[in-house]
């Protein structure tokens, strides 16, 4: 509604006297709509969007507790103010109608004056539901950008000590949410993966390396492979970055949204055999969210060019997490990943970082 505008009422009534009396004390104030029975109301309803609606409640066909009811539970209109105008004034009718959703009620024969104090009311009510509603949202929605812009940064620190893997945080994001997304369709996963999880996976996956930081230059950059004691430093990556998350968690609450990016960075490197680091989990009891980012992150591995190896072709990186289904990898895991492997070179193509990993993925 324009903010000139004024507002608009919907009467229903069948009866047209009481219609006439209800545009007559509103019409001066408000804009006033009617409808003399319940289908027509609710069709005005869904198309004006009022900003109250009158409704009586004996009427032919379809009565006013009909009527309430299939109001509230619409999702265009449940939020309109709904006042009863009626001459039930048995106690059980209105506790029926505010059962309902109703707002109010108002009974006949009504003073036309009471009538108007109380639409006004319900207005400012709305208005101010509706400011509340609004400002809810936008904190939520900055919430949401402030936790996606500190995992991202945080991710970020991490990638930046090695230059040539730019695009590994927007590829594992866009892996860690397909993964998800194709688990969930499994009854077996299903409660665990609900949207608002998938979506803290997707904003989480960022930060799976963040414990490299604490690794030397001289292993995390070697161009060549490493020696058994430069491994094991490097193994303790994951509970490096579990420590860091970890200690910021603290700070946050039990609740943090860094739950998942602490799960990940600690587990990803586990194996569904239990011959993973650092904890040599097995199975289930390697957290969801780490057999997630183990597929996503081995097939980054795979296809990624770095300082100490070529990129792999897609159909080969493909074969090694099919043989390795059950043994390194979640079988449902990696069964999702070969269904939408298609998907997977899809991303890997558009963020690739160099010629020569666009050319292997389309092999």
């Amino acid at each position: 509604m324009p903010s000139d505008a004024l507002p608009l009422i919907l009467a229903v009534d069948d009866a047209e006297a009481n219609l006439d009396i209800l545009v007559e004390t509103l019409g001066d104030e408000f804009d006033v709509a009617v409808a003399m029975d319940g289908e027509t109301a609710l069709d005005l309803a869904a198309e004006t969007l009022p900003d109250v609606i009158l409704l009586d409640i004996m009427m032919p066909g379809m009565d006013g507790y009909t009527v309430c009811e299939r109001l509230k539970q619409s999702v265009i209109t449940k939020g309109i103010p709904v006042i009863f105008i009626t001459a039930m004034t048995e106690e059980n009718n209105e506790a029926r109608g505010l059962a309902l959703g109703a707002a109010d009620y108002i009974t006949k024969p009504f003073i036309p004056a009471l009538v108007k104090a109380r639409v006004r009311n319900h207005i400012e009510l709305k208005r101010y539901r509706d400011r509340l509603e609004n400002l809810v949202y936008e904190r939520t929605r900055e919430l949401a950008h402030t936790q996606e812009a500190t995992i991202e940064s945080m991710g970020t620190l991490a990638e930046c000590r090695d230059p040539e893997t730019g695009g590994h945080i927007r590829r594992t994001r866009g892996y860690m949410r397909l993964l998800a997304e194709g688990l969930a369709e499994q009854p077996a996963h299903a409660a665990a993966l609900d949207p608002a999880t998938i979506d803290l996976l997707h904003k989480s996956a960022p930060l799976h390396d963040i414990g490299k930081v604490g690794i030397p230059d001289s292993i995390l950059l070697k161009p060549g492979r490493l020696e058994p004691a430069e491994f094991e430093v490097m193994k303790t990556h994951p509970l490096l970055g579990q420590q860091a998350i970890a200690a910021a968690e603290k700070k946050l609450g039990a609740n943090s949204f860094l739950r998942y990016a602490r799960e990940i960075s600690a587990s990803h490197h586990e194996k569904w055999d239990g011959s993973g680091y650092p904890l040599g989990l097995k199975g289930a009891e390697i957290p969801l969210s780490g057999r997630l980012m183990a597929v996503a992150d081995v097939y980054d591995a795979l296809i990624s060019r770095r300082v100490y190896k070529a990129p792999m072709t897609h159909s080969a990186a493909v074969e090694i997490i099919r043989n390795d289904a059950g043994r390194a990898f979640d079988p449902d895991v990696a069964g999702v990943f070969l269904e939408r492997q298609e998907a997977f070179r899809a991303i890997a193509l558009e963020n690739a970082d160099f010629d020569e990993e666009r050319a292997a993925l389309a092999q």
